[in-house]
Parts: structure tokens; C-alpha cells; sequence
């Protein structure tokens, strides 16, 4: 038996050849689906410093770049939860009665959707952002948020009649500040 094949990989140090590949992948990842640089920022060191606890335990994981997006998914519900909860703590969070249909077909443009993420409320921006962009199913979707499937598709339905009414005031709103600022052409 040689002596290289003898020698196993300190955890350590394959987490930190692994960190100047990964860091822009977590760190783009999680700039995409909270729209905040600071936040962002915060949240891509809290992956790595989970990643570093992970390689001091006994048994360390298997510390790899899918491996640090699933932390950052995980990271980015948990931020989403806490903002929740503070928003609600204030009493800024009001829960709209959900639609009973959602047969909303219209073209929607990429830069005015992310925008309208932006302006929606913490768990409607969490469970739009992991059901679409994300692609996961209702029940993954649950499971990261903390929630019942049940509850979960309603806070969906409700996530996406909040959006399109976001999306559809700040469309309105651009069509008129095209015309001059004039109402009857919008």
C-alpha cells in the first residue's frame, strides 16, 4: 500500500480550496434570491461558517459546492423566517384573504418581477422564490419553511395574489409615468 493512498484529506483544508471556487456560487446565489448586498453578504458568511462547523465535528461532512447551495437555501428560509417574524412583531404583515382561482396569464418581464419580489413581504418573497425560481415541489417547499403542505399552498396562493397585485400596480404605474403622468392613456 503506498504511502499517498494512505493519507486522508483533512476536512479543512478541502473545505478551503473548495471556498475560492464556491464563494461566488453561494454568494451569487443568495444576491439573486434576496436582492440586498449586505443581506447577501451576511448570510454567504453564515454558510461558510456552518461549513466550518461542519468539518470540526467528529464525523465532518462531505463539504462540496452543491453541498454549500443547500446550506444557503437553508440559510436564506431561516433569514426570510426571522424577517417574518419581526415584520409581524411590528404588526406590518396583514394576511389578505386568498383567492379562490389564480387565472393570471399575462407576459411578465424579468427585471419588473424581480422588482416586485423585492417590494413583497418576507414568507410571500421565501415561498414564491423557492417554488419558482428554485422549482421546488409544494412539500420540499414546506419542509424548508417550517410548514404544514396545507398551509404552505395557501401562504402560495396567497404569495401570488400579493405579487400580482404588486406587479400589476407597478406595471399601471410605469404606463402612466410613460404618458406623462397622464391617466386616461393607462
Amino acid at each position: 500500500m503506498s504511502e499517498q493512498s494512505s493519507v486522508v484529506e483533512d476536512p479543512g483544508a478541502a473545505l478551503l480550496s473548495l471556498y475560492d471556487s464556491a464563494l461566488p456560487q453561494v454568494y451569487g446565489y443568495l444576491l439573486r434570491r434576496c436582492g440586498r448586498v449586505a443581506w447577501a453578504e451576511d448570510l454567504t458568511a453564515e454558510v461558510f461558517l456552518a461549513a466550518v462547523d461542519a468539518v470540526r465535528r467528529d464525523q465532518p461532512a462531505a463539504i462540496s459546492a452543491a453541498w454549500l447551495l443547500g446550506v444557503a437555501r437553508h440559510k436564506l428560509a431561516d433569514h426570510w423566517r426571522r424577517q417574518a417574524r419581526e415584520e409581524r412583531r411590528l404588526g406590518a404583515v396583514a394576511d389578505d384573504q386568498p383567492a379562490l382561482s389564480d387565472p393570471w396569464d399575462v407576459h411578465i418581464d424579468a427585471v419588473q418581477a424581480h422588482d416586485t419580489l423585492a417590494l413583497l413581504a418576507p414568507h410571500h418573497r421565501g415561498a414564491l422564490v423557492l417554488r419558482y425560481l428554485d422549482d421546488l415541489p409544494v412539500p420540499e417547499v414546506a419542509a424548508i419553511l417550517g410548514r404544514s403542505v396545507h398551509s404552505t399552498e395557501g401562504l402560495l396562493v396567497r404569495a401570488r395574489a400579493a405579487f400580482r397585485r404588486a406587479y400589476t400596480a407597478t406595471e399601471a404605474t410605469e404606463v402612466t409615468e410613460a404618458n406623462g403622468g397622464d391617466v386616461r392613456d393607462a
